[in-house]
């Protein structure tokens, strides 16, 4: 991929990849294998805690991410900080070019890019001075 920027937007239902530059967005979905596995709740757990978070799921999200310099994760819930500490444990080269964690409901696509454009040129400000 030639973009230097990507941009995930992610659940527990599914992630949408997007590779940016100034005037191409490279879309992709990636989604878990059971999507309704992490919203059901162990069954006969006295606690009723959630089921262990998909690795296989964020593994994806990972390579789905790869060709990218930098990275803004955004998301809802607690499923970008989960990508996150699987990046940390499973993929270095990955979580150190993820420049930023935000929390967005559910925009569309178009408001994802759009945003994710107005980080970078921001943070790139910041970085030049």
């Amino acid at each position: 991929m030639s973009h230097y920027h990507a941009v995930v937007w992610l659940d527990h239902n599914e992630a949408h990849v997007m590779h940016i530059s100034p005037d191409d967005v490279e879309k992709s979905i990636v989604q878990p294998a059971n999507p309704a596995r992490h919203l059901q709740r162990k069954r006969g757990s006295v606690s009723g805690s959630r089921q262990p978070e998909d690795q296989h799921y964020y593994h994806e999200v990972g390579e789905a991410l790869a060709g990218a310099a930098e990275i803004l994760i955004v998301g809802p819930g607690h499923a970008k900080l989960e990508l996150i500490k699987h990046l940390h444990a499973h993929d270095h080269g990955i979580a150190d070019k993820v420049i930023g964690v935000e929390t967005a409901d559910h925009p569309s696509d178009a408001q994802v890019v759009a945003y994710a454009r107005t980080y970078f040129v921001a943070k790139d400000r910041m970085l030049s001075q």
